[in-house]
């Protein structure tokens, strides 16, 4: 039995769209590696220091390329243009003609006669998303984007599929992660033992902290009010607790990460440094404070260290609290848009491939609150991809 032309079109059309759709999927690499190429040239750095819209010429020679490889930057901008990490614009170039009252010693623009012509050049700018890639930003992402991006984390991702064929025994014979399998080493184990990629993944968390600080202090004072000490557990060189402290100088913050993390590291009057192991003991405060260290680990793994935390909490009928900062994994489309939903899943993927940990709905931090012996939390949905989350014994 023949189809009729219409359904043969129909047909078509559908598999060309659905081969269109996968070759999206298969491409997305390269709009990951074509914008680590724009940093490591520092072609944002190039254009911010123009100090206004650049042309392609004039940015080519900011460049550190080799002149055989300059015309490959036009292509290279292109796709970054299209992917909103750059504008692209039209501008009238007034031709040049020499200053004869000067001996043609200086080039000046001249009152133009109606013969000469006026050239118009394609000229770039930042947007904001390339403003967080500038390597002096007080705000930038540049350094996670490479951490991201480096091979010791990609690299795993070239062996999900085997990894899940595995018995999962957390050994070297049955790896708990890919990264695991493809490193020989758990993701902490490698951060502790290549300083090199140890030293990109603490500039990456500080960078984060930086940004996500300000946002925190600006959006969500009410949270940090009426507390008189925190902790800020696994809080690196302490970015954000000393916005904390900084913003809140009635609250005294510790900084609490491992001894080689805060080894030799300066506090304030209301700033300390402590080390230790949070599945040991946390430091007593009237509030605990998880940015970003509950997604790193397993269900179980998070329960200890919310019973840790409950444990330090000082003031249990008085407000204290633990704070989480973390990704809610939306199910709603009406609170989160489509491709935010989607990076909060690679996220999930991140984590499943670099840790044991996971990326969750409100659902499933609510049986983690449970099972830790809390009683009831509060969600604040003002972070953008995260959210902050009061949990209360």
């Amino acid at each position: 039995m023949s189809l009729s032309n219409d359904k043969v079109s129909a047909t078509s059309h559908e598999l060309l769209q659905a081969q269109a759709h996968v070759w999206n999927h298969i491409f997305q690499f390269i709009n990951s590696m074509s914008l680590k190429c724009a940093v490591q040239l520092g072609i944002p750095d190039v254009i911010h220091n123009h100090g206004q819209p650049i042309s392609l010429s004039n940015l080519i020679s900011g460049l550190n390329v080799h002149p055989s490889k300059a015309h490959f930057i036009a292509r290279l901008m292109r796709i970054l243009v299209h992917s909103n990490f750059f504008a692209q614009d039209q501008q009238v170039q007034l031709p040049l003609r020499p200053n004869n009252n000067n001996n043609n010693e200086n080039i000046v623009h001249q009152d133009l006669d109606d013969e000469a012509e006026e050239k118009t050049v394609v000229v770039y700018s930042l947007t904001p998303a390339s403003r967080l890639l500038l390597k002096e930003g007080t705000l930038s992402t540049r350094q996670f984007l490479l951490m991201i991006l480096d091979p010791v984390m990609t690299d795993p991702f070239h062996l999900m599929g085997t990894w899940c064929q595995m018995n999962n025994h957390g050994n070297l014979d049955h790896p708990a992660s890919p990264f695991e399998m493809a490193h020989g080493t758990p993701f902490w184990g490698l951060v502790a033992q290549q300083p090199k990629f140890g030293s990109l993944f603490n500039e990456a968390m500080e960078a984060d902290s930086q940004l996500i600080a300000r946002a925190v202090v600006e959006e969500c004072e009410g949270v940090f009010e009426g507390l008189n000490s925190l902790v800020d557990v696994g809080g690196g060189t302490g970015t954000m607790a000393k916005a904390i402290a900084k913003a809140f100088p009635n609250i005294n913050c510790t900084v609490f990460d491992q001894p080689h993390v805060v080894a030799n590291l300066q506090g304030t009057h209301n700033l300390d440094f402590v080390g230790g192991d949070m599945f040991e003991k946390i430091p007593p405060a009237n509030a605990i404070f998880l940015k970003w260290i509950l997604h790193d680990w397993s269900d179980e793994e998070s329960v200890k260290i919310l019973k840790k935390s409950r444990e330090a909490i000082l003031s249990k009928n008085e407000g204290g609290k633990v704070i989480i900062l973390d990704i809610n994994v939306s199910a709603d489309n009406t609170k989160m848009d489509k491709k935010s939903i989607e990076t909060q899943l690679m996220w999930d993927m991140l984590m499943m491939v670099e840790l044991s940990g996971k990326e969750r709905s409100e659902a499933e931090w609510e049986k983690l609150f449970l099972t830790a012996g809390f009683s009831h939390y509060k969600i604040t949905h003002t972070l953008g991809l995260r959210s902050l989350i009061e949990v209360y014994p």
